[in-house]
């Protein structure tokens, strides 16, 4: 017997659920739910229907690994998802999922992602639209780099930005200059997507009431541009392809995959899903690092040293730079701990199974889980479960703290930290988003010595946590950068 709320507390939660995502309350939302719970794995009678939630790492490791055959997305997830991210490793199971794994992996080989040409190759623009105060209006605007200095801006704002040019270089070979181009339709439409789909999955048996006008309008922006990129990478000859792999700096991940198969809408799906996976999640992760350092000078001056010290002022990073920067790859993890970007999933029931705890008068028992039920599970919530770690003292910082030092004498132990999901659908692009992450936050300090926090007057000091799809900041990160001033 789990701990559960009865079947009249269904249209309440729901309702509840839909408001705490409108406000940016999640967080609080999930933690109260835990709490009429009584325990870290309860459920819900939705309308007839039992969910199951879940911020117990003994249950999660089983839904990600141990017990992986039994739990999947589903068809359902399938189904609500289609339209937007297809037959994608996103969207399936079993030897579906299986295939774009194996079709997507060359991608995020090593040498791959260790080269950072293409994260150098935008860094110049992001200093311009931070001196600028925002996105350039076209890429030869003129720009005072000295105007930067101290102008408040939304850092956020940039980086989404960064990272969309990023990803469409990366994937496509060609970017979409949304630094330099105030209204990006591509952009546009994939935010829009996104909100709409976000409602969507959330309205449950209610979908069918949720306007999709814009949903479908945003649709054919992204795809007319995806198909762009794949007429033209179709047209090649299978010898054009050939020789496009052996190293060359046009190689992208779309003709990687047209290597493997010419069919359009498989090419589309992986696209589109790789480009949501990869953009949205590191901009956020770095929006979140830069409200918090913005926040901490002693951190900012501790990173800014490491840099100066392994690399100096000028330098780019090597991949092994970023990987040797113990304190760069701290502030890096403690920032997924607080907010890890996919801060709530589901997964379905495959077939009749149990999760280990959860159940029995204590909650120490397994429960019995029915082929078909959801259950939904929360990285965030646990991540920030106080009782996971050890007590705070002057030595360990409070689980809620932002403090890169705790992972100096602290170790998270299996399944506690989830930022990149676990098992064998563990996040395929995790060293290519730490890798960008941490060039961004180098070419940033290398250049300004100190940022500067505007965010006390917007939320008061406490984070909105706006959970649509990713976790990001509700209401930017408002900051002003000081250069460095060289010396000599």
């Amino acid at each position: 017997m789990t701990h559960h709320l009865h079947t009249h507390a269904g249209f309440d939660f729901v309702r509840r659920a839909i408001n705490s995502t409108m406000e940016h309350k999640n967080l609080e939302f999930w933690r109260e739910n835990f709490e009429k719970f009584g325990g870290w794995t309860g459920e819900i009678d939705l309308i007839g229907r039992r969910i199951i939630f879940t911020a117990d790492p003994e249950n999660i490791k089983a839904i990600l690994a141990t017990q992986f055959g039994d739990y999947g997305k589903g068809e359902p997830f399938h189904r609500e998802w289609k339209d937007f991210l297809g037959d994608s490793i996103f969207t399936t199971d079993g030897d579906l999922w299986h295939n774009s794994r194996h079709l997507i992996r060359p991608q995020f080989i090593k040498d791959r992602v260790s080269d950072l040409h293409v994260f150098e190759s935008h860094i110049e623009t992001l200093f311009r639209a931070i001196a600028n105060g925002g996105a350039l209006s076209g890429e030869d605007q003129p720009v005072d780099m000295k105007a930067g200095n101290g102008r408040v801006i939304d850092i956020s704002e940039l980086l989404f930005r960064y990272t969309l040019d990023v990803a469409t270089d990366f994937l496509l070979g060609k970017d979409v200059k949304s630094l330099s181009t105030p209204r990006e339709p591509f952009a546009e439409a994939f935010a829009e997507v996104q909100r709409v789909q976000n409602i969507i999955s959330r309205a449950g048996p209610l979908n069918r009431f949720v306007p999709r006008k814009t949903f479908w309008a945003g649709m054919k922006t992204i795809n007319e541009f995806v198909n762009v990129y794949i007429e033209r990478t179709l047209r090649l000859s299978p010898a054009e392809l050939e020789s496009k792999s052996k190293g060359d700096a046009g190689y992208t991940f779309l003709h990687a995959l047209a290597g493997f198969t010419h069919d359009r809408q498989v090419l589309r799906d992986q696209l589109v899903a790789v480009l949501l996976a990869g953009r949205d999640t590191t901009a956020s992760t770095l929006s979140w690092a830069l409200y918090e350092l913005s926040k901490q000078p002693a951190c900012v001056a501790r990173l800014r040293q490491e840099i100066l010290d392994v690399v100096g002022p000028d330098r780019t990073p090597t991949y092994a730079d970023l990987k040797g920067m113990k304190y760069l790859q701290n502030v890096m993890n403690e920032t997924l701990r607080l907010y890890p970007s996919v801060p709530f999933n589901v997964r379905l029931a495959l077939r009749d199974t149990t999760l280990p705890v959860g159940g029995g008068p204590d909650g120490s028992q397994p429960v019995a889980v029915l082929k078909d039920t959801p259950v939904g599970y929360s990285p965030l919530v646990m991540q920030r479960r106080a009782d996971l770690y050890p007590p705070a003292s002057d030595a360990f910082a409070h689980p809620d703290v932002f403090s890169p030092d705790r992972w100096y004498v602290w170790q998270p132990r299996p399944w506690q930290y989830i930022p990149f999901n676990g098992g064998p659908r563990i996040c395929i692009g995790q060293q290519f988003a730490l890798t960008e992450m941490a060039y961004v936050l180098v070419r940033l300090f290398q250049r300004f010595e100190r940022v500067e926090s505007f965010m006390d007057e917007v939320d008061g000091g406490d984070p909105t946590l706006k959970a649509e799809i990713v976790l990001q900041p509700g209401d930017g990160v408002r900051v002003a950068f000081w250069e460095a001033r060289k010396e000599g």
